[in-house]
């Protein structure tokens, strides 16, 4: 069963959208919940194929946009609301997940009775590894953690020095994104929200402290985020798991829009290997 372009309404914030792939057989199943990363969103790429590998296994995998990812109720592919954007930072997107958490395990929520509140798992791809990671640190309600091609340090992907001063002065930057061609504007408030937070936003940190398992996966040669971020994030707590993925890149070999109706090998393997962690 798939339920598609689901909306959270939340009083004096943004709605989120949301989507869920299941069995409805009665059966309690472990709850996945996937974060997407920067400039990314929910149906991006092989996203809604990955999300058919995990319910094809028993497991109820969600999906969501975060609020302020450019996207809309309307249209949520792609970033028609650059407003909203711009008005992102990372306190945001934890506030968005814990929320759909709390909406995903609520006694009214319709299908709470084909989730085992006792099994939840974290999948952050690219900045929303950070996000997953802060989270499950913070929420003891998460029993694994998996990321992928996740980033390790929120602080030097907020502001150079030597831009610092020209974004405050300015109050807005903008970074092209290479697919859409738009130039996305990020608020200098992005900057003051990090530092407002800077301790708590410290994956390194968090990765210490975290007592659950967790699965690291990332490809050797992931130009975006580069593989030694990866070894960071193991070496600072060794009883996480890291698989290396061969020949691939930050998006596991997916693209967007993606035609086909089988996975890329690289992606396929990351499934796998992450569904075989959750029911182990």
């Amino acid at each position: 069963m798939t339920i598609k372009n689901q909306i959270l309404n939340r009083p004096q914030e943004k709605p989120i959208v949301w989507d869920a792939f299941f069995q409805p057989n009665g059966k309690r199943k472990p709850l996945v919940v996937f974060c997407h990363g920067y400039k990314g969103f929910k149906d991006w790429g092989a996203w809604n194929l990955v999300a058919e590998h995990f319910s094809k296994q028993n497991l109820f995998f969600v999906k969501f946009n975060f609020s302020h990812n450019g996207g809309t109720i309307e249209n949520p592919i792609d970033f028609p609301d650059l407003e909203a954007f711009a008005q992102n930072n990372y306190s945001k997107e934890l506030n968005d997940l814990d929320e759909i958490l709390n909406h995903l395990i609520s006694e009214e929520f319709e299908h709470k009775n084909e989730i085992d509140l006792s099994n939840i798992t974290l999948i952050g791809h690219s900045r929303g590894g950070g996000i997953s990671i802060i989270k499950t640190h913070e929420d003891n309600r998460i029993t694994k953690l998996i990321t992928w091609a996740s980033i390790c340090d929120f602080e030097k992907r907020t502001a150079t020095t030597g831009e610092l001063k020209q974004w405050r002065k300015d109050g807005v930057k903008y970074v092209l994104n290479g697919r859409t061609k738009q130039q996305m504007p990020h608020n200098f408030q992005f900057y003051e929200d990090f530092k407002a937070n800077e301790q708590r936003l410290h994956i390194e940190t968090a990765v210490k402290q975290i007592d659950v398992p967790v699965l690291i996966i990332h490809a050797k040669d992931d130009p975006s985020v580069t593989f030694d971020e990866a070894e960071a994030l193991h070496s600072w707590n060794t009883k996480n798991s890291l698989i290396e993925i061969e020949n691939s890149n930050h998006v596991f070999d997916a693209n967007h829009p993606w035609e086909n109706n089988k996975l890329p090998i690289a992606l396929k393997t990351v499934v796998e290997k992450s569904i075989d962690f959750i029911k182990d």
